[in-house]
């Protein structure tokens, strides 16, 4: 980090150099015509409710990678994910935390809650940010770990909640064992509930043909071992998978598939039906 000898001058250069790097960001984002919520920083209860919280569990002290840290318990929003002063109002404490590191006045550790491979500032905000504007790249932390149902991206985004939440639902619904869950992608949130019903319609007829309870975790093991796989290969295997995921594919096909039960036809057309809505 620049240093010119005269702590205040430098604390006061830093801040500056933080805010400008945010309004460059800012630009940059706009220029790309990237998604208008990409640099915001998430909040920790919304995350951990879409997610679904399963248990939390006391890791201690540890040093963390500062670009790990992407969100915030309290919602505060003086701060941009990248941890940037989105403003000059915490210009007073930000200075003279800033001044005391550069006078090597030692602070104590940060407290912070891990999702994944994420963390989420319970204390220790301005800390955070002076030391990603001074050019450090760890910094320690008492973590706390929150397991969850859904794993979370690295580039998790406020609009990807509502996604995790129905994909949540979904895996309470049809609780597949996790190899197979990667294998599930959809874009639409409402297709997993979509997705779920179906999952459950095969289950019921499946245990009304062999005539014996399935539990849950047993219809969605065979659903995908004795339905979606066999589709998914035949599917790719007739060059019917376009730029949909195999999900979204399957979930194409099998709308069809209930039109079929009740009309009983299955000829070329219906082929060059689902050709066609290939997407």
């Amino acid at each position: 980090m620049p240093n010119t000898g005269f702590p205040a001058q430098d604390a006061r250069n830093d801040f500056a150099r933080a805010r400008r790097s945010r309004v460059l960001a800012r630009l940059a984002t706009r220029l790309r015509h990237e998604p208008s919520d990409v640099d915001l920083i998430l909040p920790f209860e919304e995350v951990v409710e879409a997610l679904g919280r399963r248990r939390e569990r006391d890791l201690g002290l540890q040093t963390i990678a500062l670009d790990s840290i992407v969100g915030t318990v309290d919602r505060r929003r003086e701060f941009d994910r990248s941890f940037r002063p989105t403003s000059g109002r915490v210009r007073g404490r930000w200075g003279r935390i800033a001044r005391a590191q550069r006078q090597g006045e030692s602070k104590p550790p940060i407290q912070v809650y891990r999702v994944g491979d994420m963390h989420f500032v319970k204390d220790g905000h301005h800390r955070v940010s002076v030391a990603r504007a001074q050019g450090r790249r760890d910094i320690d932390a008492y973590v706390t770990e929150v397991l969850t149902a859904v794993d979370p991206e690295r580039n998790l985004r406020l609009a990807d909640l509502p996604l995790k939440s129905h994909q949540r639902v979904f895996y309470e619904r049809v609780p597949l064992p996790p190899e197979a869950r990667g294998r599930i992608q959809l874009s639409d949130p409402w297709d997993y509930a979509e997705l779920a019903e179906s999952v459950e319609a095969w289950g019921f007829r499946t245990i009304e043909a062999c005539g014996e309870l399935m539990s849950r975790e047993e219809v969605a093991e065979a659903w995908f071992r004795e339905d979606y796989e066999p589709i998914i290969a035949a599917l790719h295997e007739a060059g019917m998978i376009g730029e949909e995921t195999e999900t979204e594919a399957y979930m194409r096909v099998v709308g069809e598939r209930y039109l079929l039960m009740r009309s009983h036809e299955w000829d070329e057309s219906v082929l060059e039906r689902l050709q066609r809505a290939k997407r």
